[in-house]
């Protein structure tokens, strides 16, 4: 398996980060069988378009697609001739979109946030715009976590990147002037325990959008 690799269309001084990253977060990858499952979604309200193939849903979305979880207010889901599937979820300044996928045998899961999140198929990326938050947790224990106005994942290879300022927000709309935060944590040492996996006080699935802020 190849490592997790970033990079960040950042400062220099900041793509030291990227090689701390790169080194603490482990060789693995998303659930590869994901983008082959069906997608499950559940809302307060549809309205289809059949000329467009476009399925609009919206009230309390809940999508779920193997280990993937979408939450957010509106999700707009299409599927192109190919079966590609594609998704702009929606939350707002208040409660994000949420999104969270297993990663490939670990006990890890990546999740986060933002006031949209793109899902594509055919790429198998996700991006989280304006006030992105990008996290990773081993068992129920947060590991690493990335903020920006901007986040492109791609699940396959685990490549990032991140924008201080969202490309569809002005300067500041992340909250902090632009900035990219990261934190990072050692990974721990080989035969080392981690808590096992509990789903209720993983804070972000018990709300749309995620921990109260």
């Amino acid at each position: 398996m190849s490592k997790f690799r970033a990079f960040m269309k950042i400062k220099p001084l900041l793509l030291l980060i990227s090689a701390a990253w790169l080194c603490l977060a482990g060789m693995a990858w998303a659930e590869k069988a994901d983008r082959n499952k069906p997608m499950n979604i559940e809302a307060d309200s549809l309205r289809y378009d059949d000329l467009k193939q476009v399925s609009v849903f919206t009230g309390r979305v809940v999508l779920t697609k193997g280990t993937i979880v979408i939450r957010s207010d509106r999700l707009e889901v299409r599927q192109d001739p190919d079966g590609f599937q594609f998704g702009l979820a929606t939350g707002s300044a208040d409660r994000l979109a949420f999104y969270r996928q297993k990663r490939e045998a670990l006990d890890e899961f990546i999740e986060g946030e933002g006031e949209t999140i793109t899902y594509d198929g055919k790429a198998d990326t996700v991006t989280f715009s304006r006030k992105a938050q990008l996290r990773r947790l081993r068992g129920s224990t947060l590991a690493d976590e990335i903020t920006g106005g901007s986040i492109v994942y791609e699940n396959l290879t685990d490549l990032f990147t991140v924008d201080g300022v969202a490309n569809n927000g002005p300067t500041g709309a992340l909250g902090n002037s632009g900035r990219v935060r990261v934190m990072l944590t050692p990974k721990p040492e080989p035969g080392a325990n981690t808590a096992p996996i509990d789903p209720t006080k993983l804070k972000p699935s018990a709300t749309l959008g995620g921990a109260p802020k």
